[in-house]
């Protein structure tokens, strides 16, 4: 969707950052957009995806969720990008 987001992680944990830019540090991270991450938070929350309220905390994936799962967290992911 050539979107501003870097996502980082390691196993089954994973990150995501409103910055186009890498993010490896602490100081990368706070040069986030958390206003975005903020709107982004809001609108899957009301679609029924409850993610940490805070860009700075990790995103948890297992074996629990299945690619149907995975499948609508990007479609609304999709959609809220389309938005904008």
């Amino acid at each position: 969707l050539n979107v501003p987001v870097t996502v980082t992680g390691v196993g089954s944990l994973a990150c995501i950052f409103f910055t186009p830019n890498p993010v490896q540090n602490y100081t990368d991270a706070k040069k986030s957009n958390t206003t975005v991450f903020a709107k982004y938070f809001l609108h899957m929350l009301d679609k029924g995806f409850y993610f940490a309220p805070s860009q700075f905390e990790a995103i948890f994936f297992s074996a629990a969720h299945k690619k149907t799962d995975i499948d609508a967290v990007v479609s609304e992911a999709k959609a809220f990008w389309n938005q904008k």
